[in-house]
């Protein structure tokens, strides 16, 4: 997944140059990279979440309940870093707010993809 975003966010910044401009392109390139940095991020602390589980039920709660608030508060403090270099990104750059728009949502169209080919390849493959 995180490869078939990097493949979006390059082909996206190509044909953002070659319509638009370098600023746009560079706009859309600053938002992909925040993107796939913070879902890489978010995908490693849930496979340590996951990790950390109990196994057994008689396993202490309380390390559950500990690893699941040290998640959350990963989680907001990211989301806050997020919204701090998109502030400073907008306040103190000549960034193209709607060029970092679609650039954020590259991993949302990597998702998107990536299930519309799942989808098709189960309906339509010849079993």
């Amino acid at each position: 997944m995180l490869t078939l975003g990097w493949v979006y966010l390059i082909i996206l910044a190509l044909a953002s140059w070659v319509i638009s401009s370098w600023s746009f392109a560079w706009s859309v390139l600053a938002g992909g990279i925040i993107s796939i940095t913070s879902f890489r991020v978010s995908c490693r602390d849930v496979m340590v979440f996951f990790d950390t589980l109990p196994l057994e039920q008689q396993e202490s709660a309380e390390k559950a309940k500990k690893t699941k608030k040290g998640l959350i508060l990963k989680f907001w403090l990211r989301f806050f870093l997020i919204g701090l270099v998109l502030f400073g990104l907008i306040k103190y750059s000549s960034v193209n707010v709607f060029g970092l728009i679609l650039g954020l949502s590259t991993v949302v169209f990597a998702i998107t993809f990536s299930a519309v080919g799942v989808v098709w390849r189960y309906y339509f493959s010849r079993r």
